[in-house]
């Protein structure tokens, strides 16, 4: 989602500060790896701010503080921190109150487990059909059955750890839940469009996108991706040559 460098964005940013916080998220919520930290955060009640980063460039107030250009990032006390997972892991272990991950080492790990097939078995999977999908490229026929071919094999077996009773590892909301309630519905959209089919079916993906929708903090994180969303496309519009 290459959409400018950081600098355009900096006055925006002062905007949006508040009090000075212990911990900053950064990046931009037009990003589904960005959103499941922000979900992360507000489920466990922890103080933040957010400081809006966007990728796509090499200027050095980014890759000083993420060295591979990526987001999310976030600024601690002791310093930054890239990847989501290991921000996630962070997090749960600076602010252990409201825990998403068990207490039981083996359930932790299964709700780890299903967060690598998910995110390495599924999204990763899907989007190399993301250009095509959300940002009016074009994909290969070779790339697309790839893609299917990879998901009719990850698929069940992300089906086969799943719960989704309600939740994805089952009776309580994890970590788990702050990276499907992102990732799945956008690997729907993206196979639906792309390959005119849902290569996710077998999963209650609407049923279970219809629940996560009525989680009050979910509702805010929609709502802040969908304004971030707008002002990527006025950026974007503003870049095109006339």
């Amino acid at each position: 989602m290459a959409c400018g460098p950081v600098t355009e964005l900096i006055e925006i940013k002062q905007l949006f500060q508040g009090d000075a916080m212990t911990l900053k998220l950064c990046g931009f919520a037009a990003s589904n790896y960005y959103n499941k930290i922000k979900l992360q955060l507000l489920e466990k009640g922890v103080p933040f701010e957010e400081e809006l980063v966007w990728v796509g460039n090499n200027h050095p107030k980014l890759v000083s503080r993420s060295p591979m250009g990526k987001v999310p990032f976030i600024e601690t006390p002791d310093g930054y921190i890239s990847e989501s997972l290991v921000c996630a892991d962070y997090i749960e272990a600076a602010y252990p109150e409201h825990p998403l991950v068990p207490a039981d080492p083996f359930q932790a790990a299964k709700v780890r487990e299903l967060i690598v097939y998910l995110e390495l078995h599924i999204e990763l999977v899907v989007r190399a059909l993301y250009p095509q999908a959300f940002f009016g490229g074009q994909v290969s026929d070779g790339t697309k059955e790839k893609v299917r071919q990879q998901l009719a094999r990850n698929v069940p077996a992300f089906a086969a750890l799943a719960k989704f009773s309600p939740y994805i590892a089952g009776e309580q909301f994890t970590l788990a839940d702050c990276a499907a309630a992102f990732h799945l519905p956008i690997a729907v959209s993206a196979c639906k469009q792309v390959l005119g089919e849902d290569l996710l079916a077998e999963l209650p993906v609407k049923a279970y996108s219809q629940q996560m929708a009525q989680n009050p903090h979910m509702a805010q994180v929609l709502a802040d991706r969908k304004a971030n969303n707008e002002l990527m496309v006025s950026l974007l519009s503003k870049k095109k040559p006339a």
